[in-house]
């Protein structure tokens, strides 16, 4: 009997903890229908993100895309900040439900999922002093140059395994990155074609924005939390394809570019038939 009560007892406990086990992974999809919220790792990242800081209001690509899904959800947004070195940690976390903007890799596939479908297409470019000779990427493995990069980024990754020889200046952001390179501190600033375009505008174009040879063509993609069920992935990566082809998310892009003063034609295109 006493046997027989332990037992009892033992399966009670292992139900019990596999119901809390249950409740504490609870799905994306689950927890956005119950919460009527979706909360976005934003990246003050332009012209992904852009924080205003008088007014805390996002705007940009991801803001914008993260409205037109929450309309056909009929359930609420809102920014949660975040930068690309700690994104990552940020998802796994549960910080937050997705984080646009954030380039699909082999590596970091390991660490999180991503939605299928490609949220803008974009070419690996440098914000260069306007007096430095460069064509190729060749022209900056050199000892004497010193490249600046946000870190954890894609452009962090790359240009460390393409330009073995030259110098690094690895910012926390990419405020810091930009402000490193504004201060001559680095030669150049690498990045989104599309990103450093805005920063050279913001500096009164002091530098030049150069996409060097070979072009580097990149997707900025969505990315979520590895679980099980996959409801949440699958619906964003519908609504990215969706919007994409219906012109909603070049038009975010284009309403940002208007926002900071540039005309469009003056800035390279996000979608892939427009860069190649």
């Amino acid at each position: 009997m006493k046997f027989g009560r332990t037992l009892i007892a033992a399966v009670a406990i292992l139900a019990w903890g596999t119901q809390i086990g249950s409740a504490q992974q609870k799905s994306t999809w689950d927890t956005i229908q119950e919460t009527k919220m979706i909360r976005v790792g934003c990246v003050n990242s332009e012209p992904f993100g852009f924080k205003d800081p008088a007014s805390g209001e996002w705007k940009g690509i991801v803001p914008a895309f993260a409205a037109l899904i929450a309309k056909e959800m009929e359930v609420n947004w809102e920014c949660v900040e975040t930068t690309w070195g700690t994104a990552i940690a940020g998802l796994q976390a549960n910080q937050f439900d997705f984080v646009g903007g954030m380039d699909a890799t082999p590596q970091r596939a390991l660490a999180v999922d991503f939605a299928p479908g490609t949220l803008v297409y974009y070419a690996t470019a440098i914000l260069a002093r306007k007096d430095l000779p460069v064509e190729n990427w060749s022209d900056l493995n050199k000892p004497e140059i010193t490249a600046g990069v946000p870190m954890g980024t894609s452009s962090d990754r790359i240009l460390t395994e393409m330009l073995g020889n030259a110098q690094f200046n690895r910012a926390k952001g990419n405020p810091e990155a930009v402000a490193a390179f504004a201060s001559n501190r680095t030669d150049f600033v690498a990045g989104s074609s599309v990103w450093l375009i805005m920063q050279n505008h913001a500096l009164g174009n002091q530098g030049k924005v150069v996409v060097p040879k070979p072009a580097l063509i990149s997707t900025a993609d969505v990315g979520v939390r590895m679980e099980q069920d996959k409801r949440w992935r699958d619906w964003l990566g519908v609504s990215l394809n969706y919007f994409y082809w219906k012109g909603s998310i070049k038009q975010a892009y284009e309403d940002y570019l208007k926002f900071r003063g540039i005309d469009s034609k003056d800035a390279p295109g996000i979608r892939l038939q427009e860069l190649q």
